[in-house]
């Protein structure tokens, strides 16, 4: 049966007294700063795009989602929308998506982005079931593009001034031109900011509707604090008003926009996010469960007794499985992934113990547990025998009386620097 995509109450206004949405805060990452945008996310009494009161990771999302889902049940968007940029954050985002979609096969997927890293993305959003993308153009002409925004960074690369106004361009465009191709529906957000774009707005609705967008929404700039614009006025409704209907002339306009947080959720214009930011608080603190579907547990050990070598210092790592009479046997010893290539090395050994439900460790470093918890690998910190973390992992499912002395981060000589590449 086709997904009804009118329920989506961002596109279609006459949804929004009915079918709600929820934004999952996992993006905090963000490539590019705009000029009237203050990163100061953590916030439960602002309502704005960019702000929410936590942040989650996709397992943590899923457990949100579920909660909220028994007491919202007029649920029928799931969104990304930051607090940084979905795509700055990729494999979050494409996780959470890919969760979501399994799990609520009939959810209408959507996120919101400022383009520049999308378009390696269209494929794999199409293919995962994104119907909705919202790209953020505040400028079609480079040189107003590079008074909004102070910089954009692509990889390793930062570009400032004009440079990063013409790659930001160039990016939206490429953009929507990919997600038109696979039949995605695209609205364009556009900040109305006074003296800065406000002239410009009938050009971006022209370029817009060339490139068969559906839908644009023009919002007032809000002035944020300790930001380039603080001081730029907010336009006044009428001049809001004139701009939209000059627009329309070119493509139809959102009027019912709430200006949604980052963890938006319930109807548009009954926000619920401050009633459920205890239970996002209490998400977020979520230590992941053991994955009772994978065979083994991973040891780093030097002699095969006791565990104690770092994540980051072991050579290899020996593989354990129950014996079917209470007690465990080695199965092998699997080689660990060269040293070097900072988070790919982790993403790599994930990949290599994704048959292990937990790996256990003297120590570890925040980076490389993030991505083997992501991937489904617990990470036990611990000293002691190799046997109390296997009784831990495989019967008890307790684990704070194993926690190594001194905390599991990094300690002298196990790590070669703040990317947590050595940890």
């Amino acid at each position: 049966m086709a997904m009804d995509l009118s329920k989506h109450p961002c596109f279609n206004k006459d949804a929004k007294g009915s079918c709600a949405r929820i934004h999952l805060p996992v993006a905090p990452k963000c490539n590019i700063q705009c000029n009237y945008c203050n990163r100061k996310y953590d916030c439960v009494n602002e309502s704005r795009p960019g702000v929410t009161s936590s942040v989650l990771s996709p397992a943590q999302a899923i457990k949100y989602m579920e909660e909220v889902m028994k007491v919202e049940t007029r649920l029928t968007v799931v969104g990304i929308a930051g607090p940084g940029d979905p795509m700055a954050n990729a494999k979050e985002t494409l996780e959470t998506m890919r969760r979501i979609k399994n799990k609520w096969p009939d959810m209408i997927l959507c996120l919101s982005s400022n383009g520049l890293e999308l378009p390696e993305h269209v494929d794999e959003l199409a293919e995962i079931g994104v119907s909705h993308v919202t790209v953020t153009v505040n400028a079609v002409d480079p040189e107003i593009a590079a008074k909004v925004y102070s910089w954009a960074r692509v990889g390793k690369v930062l570009y400032r001034g004009a440079d990063a106004a013409r790659i930001l361009l160039e990016k939206q465009e490429e953009s929507i031109r990919r997600l038109k191709e696979k039949d995605i529906i695209v609205k364009v957000n556009t900040i109305i900011m006074p003296g800065i774009n406000d002239h410009h707005i009938e050009d971006i609705a022209k370029k817009m509707k060339s490139m068969g967008v559906n839908l644009l929404n023009c919002m007032a700039l809000i002035p944020n604090k300790e930001t380039k614009f603080e001081l730029v006025p907010e336009p006044s409704k009428a001049d809001v008003e004139a701009i939209r209907a000059m627009a329309e002339t070119y493509l139809p306009q959102m009027r019912h926009c709430q200006r949604c947080r980052a963890d938006a959720v319930g109807l548009l214009e009954k926000d619920c996010s401050r009633d459920f930011s205890g239970l996002m608080q209490a998400c977020s603190t979520i230590v992941p469960e053991v994955d009772e579907s994978r065979a083994y547990v991973a040891v780093a050990t030097m002699e095969g007794m006791l565990v104690n070598m770092h994540l980051g210092e072991a050579g290899s790592f020996q593989i354990w499985g129950e014996d079917g009479c209470g007690g465990y046997k080695m199965v092998e010893d699997r080689p660990a992934p060269p040293t070097g290539g900072g988070p790919k090395r982790w993403y790599t050994l994930a990949k290599s113990l994704s048959d292990c439900r937990a790996v256990l460790v003297s120590g570890v470093g925040d980076t490389p547990q993030a991505i083997l918890e992501e991937e489904g690998v617990k990470v036990v910190a611990m000293s002691g025998f190799i046997a109390q973390g296997l009784d831990a992992v495989f019967k008890t499912k307790k684990f704070d009386h194993l926690r190594a002395k001194g905390g599991g981060g990094c300690k002298a000589g196990g790590c070669s620097g703040g990317s947590g590449e050595g940890c």
